[in-house]
């Protein structure tokens, strides 16, 4: 496959797919902090874009060296991504219904929560590496360069949205975030079952 138009539209559109679970938790992220320095902004896209870029790096190294064991693992993803974002979801909703009213909602996002939730909006694009198993490695290094930076911009996009959006629904920020990512986990677990 050649470095052509079609093989940078193609990264794009695929960056911007398997971005869209990363961009709905950058928007909680900016609800529940609406005073999130343009520094921990930049970490946040960062690491959704470093994952999502590394998820399809995996599922292709997987396919081109241990394919059977890609195949077997394959249908676990989903149901392993739901339960990670159910999690996660359901722990901000219980922490935004105890604090109702207090100053304790809109809680930082800490590293590890961002890792965490980095892993599993992105555990679902180990499937791309089926997109890119066509191509020698320096292509898919290329094409996964262009769904990090595809992500990074539309995460970064997705704070400011969510921090502007925060500062008007405050108080139900940390819940309606939660349900954001339970119902991302439902979106991913139904879709692999269909």
């Amino acid at each position: 496959m050649e470095l052509n138009l079609s093989f940078f539209l193609t990264s794009i559109f695929l960056g911007a797919g398997l971005s869209m679970d990363a961009f709905s938790i950058s928007l909680v992220a900016g609800l529940n902090e609406v005073k999130m320095k343009k520094r921990k902004m930049t970490l946040v896209a960062g690491v959704f874009a470093f994952f999502q870029a590394l998820m399809p790096m995996i599922g292709w190294l997987l396919i081109h060296t241990v394919l059977g064991l890609f195949e077997s693992l394959e249908r676990f993803i989903p149901i392993i991504a739901f339960v990670i974002l159910s999690y996660i979801g359901g722990k901000m909703i219980v922490e935004g219904v105890r604090c109702k009213g207090k100053e304790c909602c809109g809680q930082a996002l800490t590293v590890s929560a961002l890792f965490i939730q980095g892993i599993a909006t992105s555990i679902d694009a180990l499937s791309a590496g089926l997109e890119l198993s066509s191509y020698l490695l320096l292509q898919a290094l290329i094409s996964a360069l262009i769904i990090a930076i595809v992500t990074f911009i539309i995460c970064y996009f997705g704070i400011i949205i969510g921090k502007k959006t925060g500062t008007l629904l405050s108080s139900k920020a940390t819940v309606f975030g939660g349900a954001v990512l339970v119902i991302i986990g439902l979106k991913i677990l139904i879709s692999s079952i269909m």
